[in-house]
């Protein structure tokens, strides 16, 4: 798992590489211009932070999550060689928003708000996601943050639990994914059938046009 994300607006030329949750106290050790993030228990690395990304990343733009190249990846393991980090990051290019396919809902055992869906989504694979939406339905083509994905408020979507329910995964409102025209009330994102299909990557553009052709 690689996220990447660059906002020099809000904090300067620094890119954020997340490669793990954190799940306890974290340990910070600095190299150079180089910040390894680690569990302070296992040592496992969680993440890194390279300052003045523009000097080791050719080619580097964009506000927030950013698809890093396969060059610009392994600038990043050059620059973790120079300073003595272990330099084994991967590109990550698998579409973490993608449409999906709502097979089956239940209701959720230990309440009486959340519902648990069999939601098929790329490839072919059916996540167990928790959803708490009044107007989810079996049935629905809807959008979904899989794990991995960074949501535009920047949250990174990680395996969970909703009252004791494992969830692999979000369903998302058009205002979770920041859409024009999106809906302040709950819900979420129902899209049309005859113009998305269940496994494709989400296309933010066209459900952005589905929104003001619904406005």
């Amino acid at each position: 798992m690689l996220i990447s994300c660059y906002n020099p607006q809000e904090l300067g030329d620094v890119l954020m590489v997340v490669t793990g949750q954190t799940r306890g106290k974290q340990r910070v050790t600095q190299h150079g211009n180089v910040v390894r993030i680690s569990d302070a228990k296992t040592d496992a690395t969680l993440g890194y932070n390279f300052w003045h990304a523009r000097n080791v990343v050719s080619g580097l733009t964009g506000r927030g999550q950013v698809q890093l190249t396969v060059t610009q990846v392994e600038e990043l393991n050059r620059a973790l060689a120079a300073v003595d980090f272990e330099a084994n990051l991967a590109v990550d290019d698998t579409p973490k928003f993608v449409v999906g396919y709502v097979e089956e809902m239940k209701a959720h055992p230990d309440s009486d708000h959340l519902h648990v869906t069999e939601t098929r989504v790329d490839d072919g694979n059916v996540l167990q996601i928790v959803c708490g939406a009044p107007n989810i339905a079996a049935g629905q083509i809807v959008v979904v943050a899989k794990v991995g994905a960074m949501m535009p408020n920047g949250v990174i979507i990680w395996p969970g639990k909703l009252r004791g329910v494992a969830s692999d995964g979000m369903i998302c409102s058009a205002r979770e994914l920041a859409l024009p025209n999106a809906p302040q009330k709950r819900g979420i994102l129902e899209l049309p059938a005859d113009q998305f299909t269940a496994g494709e990557p989400f296309d933010f553009k066209k459900g952005a046009m589905v929104l003001k052709a619904q406005a």
